[in-house]
């Protein structure tokens, strides 16, 4: 998943952006308003953390502008204890929850995992898909209830495709949430991505979990057991 983290406060930013890659997160950083518009009207990301107070431009009309131009993706606000008028004016904005500062990280991680499943249609953390399970809040997957060791960068290629399931994602779309703007994208690395997951995760190549749709890209094919 990747992660937009708008955020004027050096150290509170880097504390932020610390925890999210060490939860195996994509994320890019902005220290105002105007920054954040731009990489949130030019790339695409699965949830934004925003500060209403910054510089240049408000958090408040960030949001704003990011909705008018139909930006969906899950946006956590960050507000200062105690300003309830904040917080009413983010959520009026479009804003999905909010945070109040000082605040735990487990707690942004509980709400952030609630938001993406809720984006993606899950209902729990966990989703199961025959002998195949993932934790979406352990970051593990388990085959036949034993955990598979994946790398950081399969467990984000098979975390999008599950959360996406059903649906064709393109390489273009999966190398854009796998790595940062700047990062040197190549498909072949992705296709080994690909290649080792379905070794370690069908090894008897009897459950097929991720097809090939001969150009177009992947798409993740099980049935959730939650729709069974």
């Amino acid at each position: 998943m990747k992660i937009l983290v708008v955020e004027d406060d050096k150290d509170l930013r880097r504390q932020l952006v610390s925890a999210l890659e060490g939860k195996n997160y994509t994320v890019e950083e902005a220290p105002d308003g105007e920054e954040g518009l731009y990489l949130g009207q030019e790339y695409p990301y699965d949830l934004a953390i925003i500060d209403l107070g910054l510089p240049k431009m408000s958090g408040i009309d960030l949001i704003t502008t990011l909705r008018e131009e139909g930006k969906e993706f899950p946006i956590i606000i960050l507000t200062a204890r105690g300003d309830w008028q904040d917080k009413v004016e983010g959520l009026e904005a479009g804003a999905d929850d909010y945070l109040v500062k000082p605040f735990h990280m487990e707690e942004l991680f509980a709400r952030l995992n609630a938001l993406l499943r809720r984006a993606a249609g899950h209902a729990k953390p966990v989703f199961e898909y025959g002998p195949l399970k993932i934790d979406t809040t352990g970051n593990v997957v388990y085959l036949n209830d034993s955990p598979v060791n994946l790398t950081s960068y399969e467990y984000r290629t098979f975390e999008y495709l599950v959360l996406n399931a059903g649906k064709t994602i393109s390489k273009a779309e999966l190398t854009e949430h796998l790595y940062h703007q700047d990062f040197d994208r190549d498909s072949n690395v992705l296709e080994v991505f690909v290649r080792r997951l379905r070794q370690k995760l069908d090894p008897d190549q009897t459950l097929q979990p991720i097809t090939t749709v001969r150009g177009l890209g992947y798409r993740f094919a099980l049935e959730s057991k939650e729709s069974e």
